[in-house]
């Protein structure tokens, strides 16, 4: 019997290292996964996972653990999915982010070529790259990069380094410029898992809602969630399918970027009505525009063109964003009922 693969996720505790974890045990892969220390040992995403999969404590800004975990494991593919991944909050912490998710990358980059160079390595860029792009309705490979926030700047610089390391060591790196993409896993940060669970909460008459990124109650004492910009529109797919598509840029002969997404466009007032439509309720009585929750910039209506993934990966999505939300409500809605 052949030795399996080891894989290091770098960021299993998210929602795509956990997804990614799951589908990977399912192939037959020996799973190390990377969580930053942390005196808390409830991480609700891999709870399942515990037993299952090696966790190392290690962090995008100490190049030592990083470089530890080469050197003991030698792995055979490496995704690098850590991040300060939430664009909101890039701007409050714009050194951190830059520190986090521009120069964390290169260290995996520089780990990986110093100590295991024969590793594959997928890195996670985000469509925020393309954020301010104008005059562009269908975002691929092709479309110039143009971030206009900090988060968005910093993913940027970490996908130009997936290219330098790949023409100037000829390293198997790739990356996949993901669109949105949500799921029961998705950190409350996020507008599609503050909409499912608002929805939630407000169908359940919840007194005592999660707390949202400004530190007040997700619903008001009125019963009204409260949101950013509610015209912003999004290209929405399934966490869980793109992981897929993570893999299958590994197994191929050689590295190549891949636009990931569902190639439509959805705003977040229609991700509103499909939450509330399906637990009974009129989202437009139920949800407010906060301008304390507003963006000072607002990346560009874009979808994401998975043509060249379908051709020469085989993949598209399959789960779009009507049923996308209703999964995540009948996940925060189940929830809500154990804990009440």
């Amino acid at each position: 019997m052949s030795k399996p693969k080891t894989a290091l996720i770098v960021g299993v505790t998210s929602q795509d290292g956990s997804y990614l974890a799951d589908f990977l045990l399912d192939k037959g892969y020996k799973v190390v996964g990377t969580v930053r220390r942390s005196t808390s040992t409830v991480q609700p995403n891999i709870e399942h996972l515990k037993g299952k999969i090696t966790l190392e404590a290690a962090d995008l800004v100490d190049q030592s653990s990083i470089d530890h975990l080469m050197i003991k494991y030698q792995p055979d593919e490496v995704y690098n999915i850590a991040a300060q991944s939430v664009p909101a909050d890039s701007w409050t912490h714009p050194f951190y982010t830059a520190e986090v998710t521009g120069i964390g990358p290169l260290r995996v980059f520089e780990s990986v070529r110093r100590f295991c160079p024969t590793a594959r390595v997928y890195q996670a860029t985000s469509r925020e790259i393309l954020g301010g792009v104008e005059g562009i309705d269908h975002a691929n490979e092709q479309t110039p990069i143009f971030a206009n926030n900090p988060y968005g700047i910093a993913k940027a610089y970490a996908h130009m380094m997936v290219d330098c390391y790949r023409k100037s060591y000829g390293m198997f790196v790739c990356a996949g410029i993901l669109f949105n993409h949500e799921s029961p896993r998705r950190s409350l940060h996020f507008v599609t898992r503050k909409i499912s669970m608002g929805a939630a909460c407000i169908k359940l008459g919840i007194k005592t809602p999660p707390i949202n990124e400004i530190g007040e109650p997700l619903v008001d004492s009125k019963g009204k969630l409260h949101l950013g910009d509610l015209s912003a529109t999004r290209d929405w797919g399934y966490a869980k399918e793109y992981i897929e598509a993570m893999w299958l840029m590994l197994q191929q002969e050689t590295p190549k970027d891949y636009v990931i997404g569902t190639d439509t466009s959805y705003s977040i007032k229609d991700a509103c009505k499909a939450a509330f439509d399906h637990v009974g309720l009129d989202w437009e009585d139920c949800v407010v525009s906060d301008s304390k929750l507003l963006r000072p910039t607002e990346i560009t209506a874009m979808k994401g063109d998975y043509s060249l993934a379908k051709k020469e990966l085989g993949w598209e999505p399959r789960t779009f964003m009507k049923e996308l939300m209703e999964i995540m409500v009948d996940s925060d809605m189940a929830i809500l009922k154990k804990e009440k």
